[in-house]
């Protein structure tokens, strides 16, 4: 089956909140400049790395960005002071992005819709709670009856910005925000919102959920143990594994023509997305249904494979993944030395459920840049595939396509492109070595 054509949705506001950076040009020049933000939080040999939002508080965040509003930090305070992590940093990028996009109050209650990315957001929460109640029953918080729950996510917010219109959760494990981002698009391309806010939350994972990830040989925590920056190594030789990242990312998606008349300017566009299942349980991923996502994304865009410039790779550093996407990608683009492929999980560690949607926005901010942020930990690679260099790399930037591939076989992939008329010009971008 042919999918419809998408049509043009706008990108008008897109907020990050990684250890990378919590605002989108310091994200940008972190990037570009091959910054990772992997550690060791401590020496123990079973140390697992992670690239972890230390030191995020929503005090500190607010001083950086409500400064002039302080009304709004106060409120910010008060309605996710004691929400869980999810909920904490999905509602600093949803008002980030709010702010960004110049919505007014009316343009919230009226015609906008909410979809938040993810599910089973909050498991570090929910094991520390439960372990506190096995320790001191008497002093668990009522309140975690609403805090362990990922629909606390939707709720606050919205009560933040104020949106009354349809609003709800897409789950889909690592494809989750981008899924969400498609489902976002599609919204607004038949015309069911105006404009929709997309937020996928920072995800927690308990040490349960970690160990049993390492115990299957998927995380990354054996080599390069002195260097942890270089331990996420998509498409490398010496790869491992994953490594966890802890991130949030917010985007509004609108109508072309509402964003002109209002005039929101237009970071860029979504023109195509595509998503198909592999039919199969399990983590083992087929490159069959990886191909099959990434061209329908580019018939919904009505491009042919020549037509993009650049790809954001699901890329994790899995032994397997890798290979696999590898693979599907030759069977999409084949051997053309004019792309470029890269992975954002190498700088950011992988987000999880966020992760879609953050390398959503490290898309947007390269078209913007007009540059490819570096592959910095790719020293023996493993594909034949036209990867970015060590260095930033300048080059005319028009379209590109993110994908994002999930345990279940679940396989999404999006095309982003600057609108027309739109020139790179945020950053300078270096040339590459």
């Amino acid at each position: 089956m042919t999918p419809p054509a998408l049509g043009a949705v706008a990108v008008t506001a897109a907020a990050v909140l990684t250890p990378l950076a919590d605002d989108l040009d310091g994200f940008t020049t972190a990037l570009l400049d091959g910054r990772s933000a992997v550690t060791l939080p401590d020496d123990g040999p079973d140390a697992l790395p992670v690239a972890a939002l230390d030191g995020f508080t929503l005090t500190g965040w607010a001083a950086r960005h409500l400064a002039d509003d302080p009304d709004t930090a106060a409120r910010l305070r008060r309605v996710a002071g004691r929400a869980a992590l999810p909920a904490r940093s999905a509602a600093c990028v949803a008002l980030r992005a709010v702010r960004d996009a110049g919505l007014t109050q009316d343009l919230l209650a009226d015609g906008t819709a909410l979809i938040v990315a993810g599910g089973n957001l909050a498991l570090a929460h929910q094991a520390e709670t439960v372990l506190g109640h096995d320790r001191a029953p008497g002093r668990l918080r009522a309140s975690y009856a609403l805090t362990h729950l990922d629909t606390d996510v939707v709720g606050t917010v919205s009560e933040l910005t104020g949106i009354h219109g349809e609003g709800w959760l897409v789950g889909g494990a690592s494809a989750a925000g981008t899924l969400a981002l498609i489902q976002a698009a599609r919204t607004v391309a038949a015309g069911w919102a105006e404009r929709v806010l997309v937020v996928a939350p920072a995800a927690e994972l308990s040490p349960v959920e970690a160990e049993a990830f390492r115990r299957t040989g998927a995380m990354a925590h054996e080599r390069f143990r002195a260097e942890p920056a270089r331990m996420c190594r998509p498409f490398d030789r010496d790869r491992q594994g994953f490594v966890r990242g802890e991130g949030a990312a917010a985007v509004v998606l609108e109508r072309p023509a509402a964003a002109r008349e209002r005039g929101a300017p237009v970071l860029a566009e979504i023109t195509g997305c595509g998503q198909r299942l592999d039919a199969r349980r399990g983590t083992e991923p087929d490159a069959e249904g990886q191909a099959a996502a990434m061209r329908a994304a580019l018939t919904a865009a009505d491009l042919a494979p020549e037509d993009v410039d650049y790809v954001n790779a699901h890329g994790t550093g899995s032994v397997l993944g890798d290979d696999t996407e590898a693979t599907s990608l030759h069977k999409v683009f084949g051997g053309r030395d004019t792309l470029r492929v890269n992975s954002t999980k190498a700088l950011t560690g992988h987000c999880l459920s966020a992760a879609g949607l953050v390398e959503a926005v490290a898309v947007v901010a390269q078209l913007r840049a007009g540059a490819v942020h570096p592959n910095p930990h790719l020293e023996h690679p493993c594909a034949d595939l036209p990867l970015a260099g060590s260095v930033r790399e300048a080059l005319p930037l028009r379209t590109a396509l993110s994908n994002s591939f999930a345990f279940g076989g679940i396989n999404a992939s999006v095309v982003l492109s600057l609108p027309p008329g739109a020139q790179a010009s945020r950053l300078p971008a270096r040339p590459a070595l």
